[in-house]
């Protein structure tokens, strides 16, 4: 009697656990926000992809649990067995796919790069500070010798024979350098002329200095300008390479700027962590999908200062990810998405979302 009491104990008691139990022919489905692709709205999932797997789900019969998790450890959940499917935009690459299958891809995309704008302010304060450039302040150092230089030799010449335009000590110097300075700029007032052979001779030299002379400085001056503004608002991919670049972790653009010998990458959790760092001023760009940068950008204020670049790297082809313990269910899946994206219905979604055909 006690040992039928204890079984009768036993058995009430694993009843709650196997109510809890996924069956078996449930798939496991994880997933992580990734706007457009996988939206959370309140307790409500939307975007493309999650139209997609529920059409799929659907047409199939599939029966499924979603499973939120951040990527990392989806990536691995997929590779040990622990989930079937992610339904992310995951990039079909040659090392992922010897962990996992991938669905027939369902669209293509590349990798970009965004940036913080800069302020007015900021704009002034970079132009300003061209203007400190080590080439820029030897250039006025140079003008200001050869202002006093021929200063000086005008004075020199001039204060005996021309008392009226170059006076005698301290004053007469003044009046040799606001003439040396008049004709280096060939401003030209008239107001001191030299009358002397040697006052003319230098008052010659001085001229030709002049138009040679500030002409190269207005150069250099430009020049500094423009490669200022260029290193702050590079628009080539290799320009970010010596700078702070965030991406998202164990991503493809992660692994691509690696690829690419990028020294200070920085990685995130996250596409919304990376892009308030980059607002923050603490990274320097950032680079990922660029649909779900422009789609996160627009949807999110507090990220209106962020501009995305025209650079276009990294090729991406998205698909569904599947264990590599269920190779049938990759071949079922990957015939239905294809005849879903020859449906009016697939272009809509797209469409809807602000995305077209690659």
């Amino acid at each position: 009697m006690t040992r039928l009491f204890l079984l009768w104990i036993l058995t009430i008691s694993c009843l709650p656990i196997k109510a809890q139990e996924i069956p078996n022919d449930t798939l496991i489905v994880g997933y992580t926000t990734a706007p457009p692709f996988i939206i959370q709205k309140n307790n409500r999932l939307e975007g493309i992809n999650m139209w997609l797997w529920r059409r799929v789900a659907k047409d199939l019969d599939l029966k499924y649990k979603l499973m939120p998790m951040n990527f990392s450890d989806m990536l691995d959940s997929l590779s040990n067995g622990s989930i079937d499917v992610s339904i992310n935009p995951l990039t079909i690459t040659g090392e992922r796919s010897k962990r996992m299958e991938f669905t027939h891809s369902f669209y293509a995309s590349n990798a970009t790069i965004a940036i913080a704008e800069q302020s007015s302010f900021e704009e002034i304060v970079q132009f300003v500070k061209g203007f400190f450039n080590t080439n820029v302040l030897k250039g006025f150092l140079l003008l200001l010798g050869i202002i006093l230089l021929f200063g000086l030799l005008g004075w020199y010449f001039e204060k005996r024979e021309n008392p009226e335009h170059f006076r005698g000590g301290a004053k007469g110097i003044w009046d040799g350098l606001w003439w040396s300075a008049v004709t280096l700029t060939t401003v030209g007032y008239g107001d001191k002329a030299p009358k002397t052979g040697f006052g003319k001779l230098a008052a010659l030299v001085l001229m030709f200095t002049g138009l040679l002379f500030i002409s190269g400085l207005t150069a250099g001056i430009a020049s500094s300008l423009t490669i200022d503004q260029l290193n702050n608002n590079a628009e080539g991919f290799s320009e970010f390479k010596e700078r702070a670049v965030g991406s998202v972790k164990n991503t493809g653009t992660e692994q691509f700027l690696r690829t690419q010998f990028f020294k200070n990458i920085k990685a995130y959790p996250n596409v919304s962590a990376g892009l308030t760092d980059l607002r923050d001023k603490k990274i320097e760009a950032f680079a990922y999908d660029e649909p779900i940068l422009k789609y996160r950008i627009q949807q999110d204020s507090s990220l209106k200062d962020l501009a995305i670049l025209p650079i276009k790297f990294d090729i991406q082809f998205y698909a569904f990810g599947i264990t590599k313990a269920k190779p049938e269910l990759e071949q079922t899946i990957s015939q239905r998405i294809l005849e879903i994206m020859e449906t009016e219905g697939w272009q809509i979604v797209l469409s809807e979302y602000g995305l077209k055909e690659f």
